[in-house]
């Protein structure tokens, strides 16, 4: 599926592999600029180069508002602005029962997983206002369903579905769309950390049955389009066959 970028500025948070590294590939292929975010500067630094001027990389913080804002610094001043902004970043660490869990780890997952996406969507708010744009926010089937050891990561990302529908609320007169992106179970190294860990149903599935991340790249470009408008203020599921239709992606 053909979409057309040219032109537009997107930063994306937690670029350095998977989702994030495969999302700002495929924005570059459809003609924007892309500013790689994340928190190791080797993997961005690398991939910015593999796409050519069109990309910069930049070592960022979710969990530090102030280092969100310098991204979007450096986007606005390298490219004059910004169009898309995608809240990546996540991390699944530390899997843990709840009653097992540990207070400082599971509070650093949600700086990253919910606070992090708050960050982003503050941080891009004033540039975005100014022409509109999009904002997309990486959820999860976990929001809305509970899974033994994933307390930390439900709870977060529940979380940032209710900031999606908040800045939908918030933003839409001014021209900003937010929208969820809920891609299910992908294979990255975060499926790695899953199937290690040996802890609810998720870890014990087949490797074949998570789906590629230029999938979820794919979806995230289409989101920006104005066909997805009508997700605008949800979660975008490809979970099933009518969402990946939508996007031009095998059925289930």
């Amino acid at each position: 599926m053909a979409m057309d970028m040219s032109g537009k500025t997107v930063l994306v948070t937690g670029a350095s592999r998977g989702i994030g590294a495969a999302g700002a590939r495929a924005f570059a292929e459809a003609g924007a600029n892309v500013v790689l975010a994340a928190r190791s500067s080797g993997e961005i630094e690398a991939l910015a180069a593999e796409i050519g001027q069109r990309a910069r990389a930049v070592t960022c913080d979710v969990a530090d508002y102030r280092s969100v804002a310098e991204a979007v610094g450096v986007a606005v001043e390298t490219f004059g602005g910004l169009d898309v902004l995608v809240n990546n970043a996540g991390t699944i660490e530390p899997i843990a029962m709840l009653g097992e869990s540990d207070p400082g780890a599971w509070g650093a997952a949600i700086d990253v997983n919910l606070k992090g996406v708050y960050h982003g969507m503050r941080a891009a708010y004033p540039v975005l206002r100014e022409g509109g744009g999009v904002i997309v926010n990486v959820s999860s089937g976990a929001a809305t369903g509970v899974l033994e050891g994933w307390a930390h990561y439900c709870a977060s990302k529940a979380g940032v579905l209710q900031l999606t529908r908040a800045g939908h609320l918030e933003w839409a007169d001014d021209g900003i769309r937010v929208v969820g992106l809920s891609p299910g179970t992908v294979a990255t190294d975060m499926q790695v950390s899953i199937r290690g860990s040996g802890i609810n149903r998720v870890s014990g599935m087949d490797w074949e049955a998570h789906i590629p991340a230029e999938w979820v790249a794919q979806a995230m470009v289409w989101l920006c389009t104005d066909a997805a408008r009508h997700h605008d203020g949800g979660d975008f599921s490809l979970k099933t066959d009518e969402g990946r239709a939508e996007v031009g992606l095998p059925g289930l």
